[in-house]
């Protein structure tokens, strides 16, 4: 279908799967990851959240939505930024790659990621938005069922 960058909420967004940069145990935490457990319920979604958990770096998971404008919540944990020589890079587009094939699967036709990594796991900017953009495409070469959206916020 096609891939926009946006700026704005992604709690707010009217999408079939928001994505959340979640930590390996999907607990509640600052940034997109707070954002999203207060706009979907914090006590239905860590409940939803520990019947999951734990997951690997790279990995991606489902919950419902609960009180967010979706029906389901992905939760991929990103790579904290170590430099570069870590995989980070591997990792990093291994969460958008996972995701997508999860929302497929789960018959999602319009998914919204936040820019997984970017805030306090430390991945530079442009190290971040070059392995959303290269996954996506990637994924968006063989497969064009999903609307995908990535969105910015500040």
């Amino acid at each position: 279908m096609g891939f926009e960058i946006i700026k704005g909420d992604i709690t707010r967004r009217k999408v079939d799967a928001i994505v959340n940069a979640a930590n390996t145990r999907l607990l509640a935490g600052g940034g997109v990851c707070g954002a999203i457990f207060r706009a979907a319920g914090y006590d239905q979604l860590q409940a939803a959240c520990d019947r999951v958990s734990p997951i690997r770096t790279g990995e991606a998971v489902s919950t419902p939505a609960f009180r967010l404008d979706a029906k389901i919540i992905i939760h991929t944990a990103g790579p904290i930024w170590q430099g570069g020589g870590s995989n980070e890079v591997e990792l990093l587009k291994s969460c958008y790659t996972n995701s997508l094939a999860l929302a497929k699967e789960q018959g999602c036709r319009s998914i919204a990621f936040p820019l997984i990594s970017s805030g306090i796991y430390g991945v530079p900017l442009n190290v971040a938005m070059d392995c959303a953009k290269s996954a996506i495409e990637k994924f968006l070469a063989t497969d064009d069922s999903l609307m995908i959206y990535l969105v910015l916020f500040g």
